[in-house]
């Protein structure tokens, strides 16, 4: 029997399964290891909150860096995902150990590249975003900030391979379709990171009062914990691959076909920190304060956003086979379903945002000055979200359908192109609630370019599928 005419269980059931059961099937497992992921950022912020505003400012800062080493992370590992998953297809056994042991060794390479990083350019990477207070007070409470957020991302950088270990063994379960061994590992780490932050933030029972630099090492230790799962997951369940030692010896025809895939995702993944860096920047000079509720509004709005990431994951090779198999309704299906999804947890989003935006801020033991700029703040960004829930479904859709450069289009036009520019002229009104304005505009943005992309494939690759 031909491969074209091959077909597996996961096959048929993309191809027959209800559609809205079919995306639930595929989305939830996803969605739910990236609420808890959301959760987790949640409350980390929130313990060190309780330390004084100016370690969660700290940790605000340090968002950006930490973006970094994660885009690299997973932008090498969905490379690696991608050729493996290629290369197992093609039952070239010597290929698969190969890329996977070369990802390892990537993401050694990628722990090297960012403690040198780490140790060169974090005292001028937050000297920049601290060096704008004008005032005495300021100028202490600044100095405070620097030394959180250098303590916080030296011993970040410094353990980095923890994290870059933890996303490649994780995604190798993922490209040999252990996914839910994956979402186990991504738990565990999780898990084990939030039952440290306390004990060695507050010094609870035997453990050391540690304050920022605790945080920072329950956040190590999480990842540490998953990589241990994942290592085990791997070399016990994972049959596929065949983890041996002299495959670590890098090849570089297999690490230039894992970049010419893991590049391109770096590069869309690695603009939220360019974003979070200047707009660190741009709020820091009206007040830190207003950089402390930027740095809320991204744990917060992850956990409307990450379930909207996860059922477009789960919605992309759904797209991709019943394009395959020229399935008209059930294309199209897929497609009205995902977007009415995403806009109803979006909805909710909003109507949180928008109502109960004090509440939110009471977690954090926001100052009543915090409250002020981050109540207004939340209140003018929450109508984004509804505009979001098409963008990013549409997005998903355009990587379904091969057109993954429509993606990098709308994101680099969205945020460096308008979000930015935007941001950055309503600062010269004078006045730090006007900024927020930004996110409307640049998501009004994104919408048309999205519609405009989402024309051009439906009358190209859409509408010419006969209607079964």
């Amino acid at each position: 029997m031909s491969e074209d005419v091959r077909s597996t269980s996961a096959e048929n059931k993309m191809g027959t399964m209800p559609v809205v059961k079919l995306i639930f099937n595929m989305s939830l497992p996803i969605m739910f290891s990236m609420l808890v992921m959301a959760l987790y950022n949640i409350v980390d912020s929130i313990f060190v909150a309780k330390i004084n505003e100016e370690a969660l400012t700290a940790v605000s800062l340090a968002f950006p860096f930490q973006n970094l080493m994660i885009s690299f992370g997973v932008g090498t590992a969905i490379g690696v995902n991608a050729l493996l998953s290629f290369s197992l297809g093609r039952k070239n056994q010597k290929d698969v150990d190969r890329t996977a042991m070369n990802g390892v060794f990537l993401a050694f390479c990628n722990f090297i590249f960012f403690l040198i990083i780490g140790l060169t350019c974090v005292v001028p990477y937050l000297t920049s975003q601290t060096s704008h207070a004008v005032t005495e007070a300021a100028r202490e409470s600044n100095k405070l900030i620097f030394n959180y957020g250098k303590q916080y991302l030296m011993i970040v950088t410094c353990t980095g391979f923890f994290v870059f270990g933890e996303v490649m063994f994780e995604r190798l379960l993922q490209a040999t379709g252990r996914t839910f061994f994956s979402m186990i590992s991504q738990c565990c780490g999780a898990v084990f990171n939030l039952i440290f932050d306390p004990l060695l933030i507050f010094g609870i029972g035997p453990f050391p009062q540690l304050g920022i630099a605790g945080a920072a090492i329950a956040t190590v230790l999480g990842q540490v914990c998953g990589m241990t799962v994942s290592v085990i997951l791997n070399l016990k369940f994972n049959h596929d691959i065949n983890f041996k030692i002299k495959n670590l010896i890098p090849e570089g025809r297999i690490i230039a076909r894992i970049y010419k895939v893991g590049i391109p995702s770096i590069a869309m993944t690695s603009i939220t920190s360019v974003i979070a860096y200047f707009m660190n920047i741009i709020l820091g000079h009206f007040t830190m304060t207003a950089v402390a509720v930027y740095g809320v509004f991204i744990k917060m709005n992850s956990f409307i956003f990450m379930p909207v990431f996860g059922l477009n994951s789960g919605i992309i090779p759904i797209i991709a086979y019943n394009y395959g198999a020229a399935k008209h309704r059930r294309l199209t299906k897929t497609i009205r379903a995902a977007l009415v999804m995403a806009f109803v947890i979006m909805f909710c989003g909003f109507i949180i945002f928008e109502t109960i935006p004090g509440r939110l801020f009471d977690l954090f033991n926001a100052s009543p000055d915090m409250k002020q700029i981050g109540i207004a703040a939340f209140r003018r960004i929450a109508p984004s979200f509804l505009g979001a829930s098409l963008a990013i479904t549409l997005s998903s859709v355009f990587q379904a359908f091969g057109n993954a450069i429509y993606s990098m289009i709308v994101s680099f036009s969205r945020q460096l192109l308008v979000f930015l520019p935007s941001a950055y002229l309503l600062s010269l009104t004078g006045e730090v609630n006007n900024v927020w304005w930004c996110f409307i505009i640049a998501e009004f943005m994104s919408v048309g370019v999205s519609l405009f992309f989402i024309r051009r494939i439906y009358i190209k690759k859409i509408k010419p599928i006969p209607y079964e």
